[in-house]
């Protein structure tokens, strides 16, 4: 009875030990691959175009609640379309860079691609809508397109900010650990 006891308690003990191997091993294997300061000056570009987006987005998504001609919907649209090409581009070149990166910024460059596709997809279902009917912004599925942008383009622009901000902190936490020698 002692045996099948303290073989419990072993088996215990020996997944615990293993999972804190692992653990440390991560913690280890993060620590030894570096955040790429390059992904991080993109990141940063992909912030501030972001908060553009999501600022042309609210605003056309006014739009729908006024007398706004379609022309003017269709300026802000082209507005939409250049500012989510100029993040596809730069997401593009965070993708190439992906392998160098840290394990955080993978997570970032992974969670910003479905954002954007939906951004690109909802901009050229509103802009297809205009171009076939340009005398029907009020009508609800057209509506719908642009209300999802605004939603999705805050949704990027908070979640970059966010990562960018997780950075900017880890950096900061890094800095001190080997001012004060902590151990990693």
């Amino acid at each position: 009875m002692i045996r099948a006891i303290l073989g419990r308690c072993f088996g215990t003990v020996a997944i615990f030990a293993t999972a804190l191997l692992i653990a440390c091993l991560n913690v280890r294997a993060a620590a030894d691959h570096p955040d790429n300061k390059e992904i991080t000056g993109l990141l940063e570009d992909i912030k501030s175009q972001a908060a553009d987006l999501q600022r042309d987005s609210e605003e056309l998504e006014s739009f729908t609640r006024s007398d706004m001609s379609w022309e003017s919907h269709a300026d802000e649209l082209s507005r939409i379309k250049e500012r989510i090409n100029t993040i596809g581009k730069t997401i593009g070149k965070l993708q190439e860079l992906r392998n160098s990166a840290s394990p955080w910024q993978q997570e970032a460059i992974d969670r910003l691609i479905p954002v954007a596709q939906k951004l690109a997809s909802n901009t050229t279902a509103a802009i297809e809508h205009l171009n076939k009917e340009p005398s029907r912004i009020h009508e609800p599925q057209y509506q719908q397109y642009i209300k999802s942008n605004a939603e999705a383009a805050t949704n990027l622009a908070a979640l970059v900010r966010d990562f960018v901000e997780y950075g900017k902190t880890r950096t900061t936490l890094e800095a001190y650990k080997r001012r004060l020698e902590l151990p990693r």
